[in-house]
């Protein structure tokens, strides 16, 4: 008997009882084991064992994220020192990292489990904020509070103090990252087969105004001066700090901290390409014709072929 273990993490408040039926159905068919969070036993039926978190990562071959981005970068944080392929699977709105949708769900698995799949690495900053540790898939970020006065943080790199910043927000993002955060405060798109460090100040009235982008081997510090108003920080979106108006951040960048499971590299890349035009990156209208699919683009052409008479 095959006691192959796959963990499931959920999104923290929506329904994902369909999703997880048809994980579960598909467990027992197979004769594999599921497991979840302590937090989570009562979401899921009673065939799944609840396991502590650390344990869950320990056991478990796979993670199975049911959820969009923001649940896929919790199933990636949870893993980082025992890396294990992460399958993300589509319940959020607009997803880069997501790639499964419900129906595709079985298939999926079946390749899971039979390890037919690649894997992307995604690499994290490992962050020390006024001494505690944190990681980051997406991205670290210093947000004024409205208010209070502005975010006002001196930049080093290797020791190597560059300027200051003077701004309502400070990010600091993975290429993963570059298309949330960073992208909406006026950062570059950074292409994920890179590795770099992207530091961008949103609504920057004073100091260093551009996008900084820095090596993976550079060391970055943002250190609050005194006379900033007291920040939040947010870690891939979650508040990690109410209030601080004093202290310093270190940032290194860690590579291949998370493995995403991917089935199809093209089509994900395809996928992302619709996401990005609704980024303010439009496309021709032949190539978003070629990335629709394909028994919707045989109807189109049925269309315009046979148009409607008057």
């Amino acid at each position: 008997m095959d006691h192959t273990l796959l963990g499931l993490v959920l999104h923290p408040t929506r329904d994902a009882s369909e999703i997880i039926a048809i994980v579960a159905d598909w467990a027992a068919r197979h004769r594999k084991g599921l497991a979840v969070r302590e937090e989570d036993r009562h979401r899921v039926p009673a065939s799944v064992e609840a396991l502590p978190q650390d344990e869950l990562v320990n056991r478990v071959s796979a993670l199975i994220s049911i959820g969009g981005d923001g649940t896929m970068l919790g199933a990636l944080r949870s893993t980082v020192g025992n890396p294990k392929p992460v399958l993300g699977v589509h319940l959020g709105r607009l997803g880069f990292l997501v790639e499964v949708e419900p129906p595709e769900l079985p298939e999926a698995l079946d390749r899971l489990t039979n390890k037919n799949f690649t894997v992307e690495a995604h690499g994290c900053l490992a962050c020390d904020v006024c001494g505690d540790d944190v990681v980051a898939f997406n991205d670290i970020a210093l947000i004024r509070r409205p208010g209070t006065g502005l975010v006002i943080a001196t930049l080093a790199v290797d020791g190597q103090r560059y300027g200051y910043y003077r701004c309502d927000a400070l990010v600091v993002s993975t290429p993963t990252g570059s298309t949330a955060y960073s992208y909406a405060a006026g950062g570059p798109l950074v292409s994920p087969a890179t590795q770099a460090v992207v530091v961008t100040p949103s609504a920057p009235m004073a100091g260093i105004s551009r996008s900084v982008v820095l090596s993976p081997e550079e060391n970055v510090r943002l250190e609050l001066t005194s006379e900033s108003g007291p920040v939040a920080v947010e870690v891939d979106g979650r508040v990690f700090r109410e209030a601080s108006s004093e202290g310093m951040i270190d940032i290194t960048y860690r590579r291949e901290a998370g493995m995403v499971v991917r089935l199809d590299p093209r089509r994900y890349q395809e996928r992302n390409q619709i996401k990005l035009s609704l980024m303010d990156l439009p496309l021709l209208p032949g190539q978003l014709r070629e990335l629709l699919p394909e028994a919707f683009r045989e109807q189109l052409n049925r269309r315009q072929l046979h148009p409607p008479c008057q």
